[in-house]
């Protein structure tokens, strides 16, 4: 007989390798001003790698993006 469980459990497993193995790697240099706004991105925001754009500007992208697409 199947364990119902066991089965969830495979599939979450299996769910989130897919996930990691997808996942965006951010090793390029960041920027050390926005190049959308010229606002100085702070050291730790550009750590992350490949930053590009200040916060608020980045925000700024995700939301039309989100908007255009039809997000909530």
């Amino acid at each position: 007989m199947v364990d119902f469980a066991d089965v969830a459990e495979g599939i979450a497993e299996e769910t989130i390798q897919q996930t990691l193995s997808n996942r965006q790697t951010f090793d390029g240099e960041s920027e050390h001003e926005c190049e959308e706004c010229g606002a100085e991105i702070p050291e730790r925001r550009r750590a992350l790698g490949n930053v590009k754009l200040c916060i608020d500007c980045q925000t700024a992208v995700e939301s039309k993006v989100k908007h255009f697409r039809g997000g909530l």
